[in-house]
């Protein structure tokens, strides 16, 4: 292995060990590939993990190696990282990392990390989400075009609810699009508000959308993953690196980009010279934060005239007021 190397990162400096520590076989990227990747968008991923409690995806002996989630801060913390402290679902609660410069994410690069899970959260207000995140998940059969269809509707339903949302690539076959909201609901109006907009797309796209938990009712259709804002549940920031043989990343986009590009077109090689020539496209997200109480009067229509009250949590879950029965509806049957 060759000598550690010094990073400078915003005035830091930051010690990268084993460097040429291959994390990607088939690309032959090495670990300093993918410090010198996170350098070179430096701004677009801070301001994608500013101030927000964060998990880290670790991956010391590259993707085809043992990887882990790590949600506590390491011991080994450098004091000029700061932390949040969140509360899980189990009751349970955590100190995790508060990413507010490009530095601290080199340093868990050189832990190995290459996605970076932030909480849609700021660490000043824990309970209370400022992003509402919408994850199109392509189910077998389906692909990345027809998560662009989703999206575009999805798109069209909320400029009618006075939101606007910013678009990004998951790093595979699906897409995110993030709404920057007030902290004034919890998580738990924000999963319903996130309920309320898939069952409107399914509305608008019957066949093509569902929001049906267990996967034997999805069939090929595109997934509103709902549960994606429950608390604890954490999707892959803007710019993160997909832990995937080509080294994918996730890529944010302009709206109008969603129909001529592909999730390949994106990794550790272009994004910076993306980056280099258009800048953070999501750079202004940071100057919105919008209400929920249109898509919350949607959820309350649903209840009171369909009678579509709350769908299922993961199965990890405690039982969640007013939520169904949480059991698999091919083993209920059989029951």
């Amino acid at each position: 292995m060759a000598e550690a190397v010094e990073l400078e990162a915003g005035g830091r400096t930051v010690r990268l060990s084993n460097p040429d520590k291959v994390y990607f076989p088939e690309r032959g990227f090495t670990k300093l590939d993918v410090a010198r990747y996170f350098l070179a968008v430096g701004d677009g991923i801070t301001r994608a993990l500013r101030d927000r409690p964060t998990t880290l995806e670790r991956f010391p002996d590259g993707v085809d190696g043992e990887s882990f989630f790590q949600k506590r801060a390491p011991k080994n913390l450098p004091e000029w990282i700061s932390t949040a402290h969140i509360a899980f679902p189990s009751g349970r609660s955590a100190d995790e990392i508060r990413p507010t410069e490009v530095a601290a994410v080199l340093w868990a690069a050189n832990l190995g990390t290459l996605t970076f899970h932030p909480w849609p959260v700021r660490g000043d207000a824990t309970d209370h989400p400022d992003e509402l995140r919408i994850d199109l998940d392509p189910q077998p059969g389906t692909g990345f075009a027809d998560a662009v269809r989703a999206a575009h509707e999805l798109r069209a339903l909320l400029d009618e609810y006075g939101l606007r949302g910013w678009p990004k690539t998951s790093g595979g076959r699906g897409l995110h699009v993030f709404v920057p909201i007030e902290p004034r609901w919890t998580f738990t109006g924000v999963r319903r508000s996130a309920i309320a907009v898939g069952r409107e797309l399914e509305r608008r796209m019957p066949g093509r959308v569902t929001t049906a938990w267990w996967k034997e009712q999805r069939g090929e259709r595109i997934f509103v993953d709902y549960n994606q804002t429950a608390r604890d549940r954490t999707i892959a920031s803007a710019y993160s690196v997909r832990p995937r043989p080509h080294a994918p990343v996730s890529a944010p986009l302009r709206w109008e980009e969603l129909d001529d590009v592909e999730p390949r077109d994106f990794d550790l090689i272009t994004m910076p010279v993306r980056y280099a020539d258009h800048g953070d496209v999501h750079a202004d997200m940071e100057e919105y934060a919008f209400g929920l109480e249109g898509l919350l009067e949607l959820a309350e229509r649903d209840e009171r005239d369909h009678g579509l009250g709350d769908l299922p949590y993961p199965p990890d879950y405690p039982k969640m007021p007013g939520e169904p029965k949480r059991v698999q509806p091919s083993r209920a049957r059989k029951e």
